[in-house]
């Protein structure tokens, strides 16, 4: 009978329904993003290769070998990951780890770690899922000590804090803010006081976010940039400003739709 009972769970492992909503909106955002690559990387390709689809192809690849890994993953019941919730933490650990020994520096930073010459490994991407295991087994496993400031919100902090850590010695500084914000509102959402949040970000971390900006010279020149990307417009501004003709555009598009 458990003999049974164990080919019925299987079974239901490979049979369980797929959320055709979010299949569907997933397919459409990969969609965009590919149609982007190739309309803004052809003209490069084509100068540097003599192929226009040279770039296209390979996020084409990944893009179908992706969509392959996320049907396989999806058919493993998510309760599945919660008996290595502790190991994510130490294989994350491990990857930052490793990167900084490893990894090859590119444009002042060292992020990657290269398995061939064209084939390269972001660490800080994995770890951002592996923070989302470890935080849902630990919360779930803490979820009566959440509401007390020590016990639950400077303990789970603190255990956020070697991963950011290793990732600013990269620097990845964007990588930092995400996962510190994907790891505050899984905390929130399973029972973390908000105001804990707002009192020790506020004394704490807005001087440290701020002070991290000021150190690194680069970082500074983005906020500036950002603030007034006219200053650099053919330079370091010019992303901001296309991306405000973009919002122009779409704004003079609508006025005149709802004009006719």
């Amino acid at each position: 009978m458990a003999k049974k009972r164990k080919e019925k769970n299987f079974s239901s492992f490979l049979n369980n329904p797929i959320d055709f909503t979010l299949l569907i909106t997933i397919l459409l955002l990969l969609s965009i993003g590919i149609i982007m690559v190739l309309s803004a990387s052809s003209p490069s390709a084509l100068a540097e290769s003599g192929d226009s689809y040279s770039y296209f192809s390979k996020q084409l690849i990944f893009a179908i070998l992706g969509i392959i890994a996320m049907l396989f993953i999806s058919k493993i019941d998510y309760r599945f990951y919660q008996k290595f919730y502790k190991h994510a933490w130490w294989l994350a650990l491990i990857l930052l780890a490793l990167v900084l020994v490893v990894g090859k520096e590119v444009n002042g930073a060292q992020r990657w770690i290269y398995v061939t010459e064209t084939l390269s490994i972001q660490p800080s991407e994995i770890v951002k899922l592996l923070m989302i295991i470890f935080y849902a087994g630990m919360l779930m496993k803490n979820r009566d000590e959440l509401g007390f400031y020590g016990k639950g919100f400077i303990k789970h902090m603190c255990l956020l804090a070697p991963i950011i850590g290793l990732l600013l010695l990269e620097p990845h500084f964007s990588a930092s803010v995400v996962i510190i914000g994907i790891c505050a509102i899984m905390m929130i959402m399973a029972g973390c006081k908000f105001w804990h949040f707002l009192a020790t970000g506020g004394v704490i971390g807005v001087p440290a976010i701020i002070a991290l900006i000021m150190i690194e010279p680069y970082r500074l020149k983005r906020v500036i940039t950002f603030l007034d990307p006219w200053q650099d417009a053919t330079g370091d501004g010019w992303q901001v400003i296309q991306s405000l003709y973009a919002i122009g555009s779409r704004r003079f598009i609508w006025s005149w739709i709802r004009r006719k």
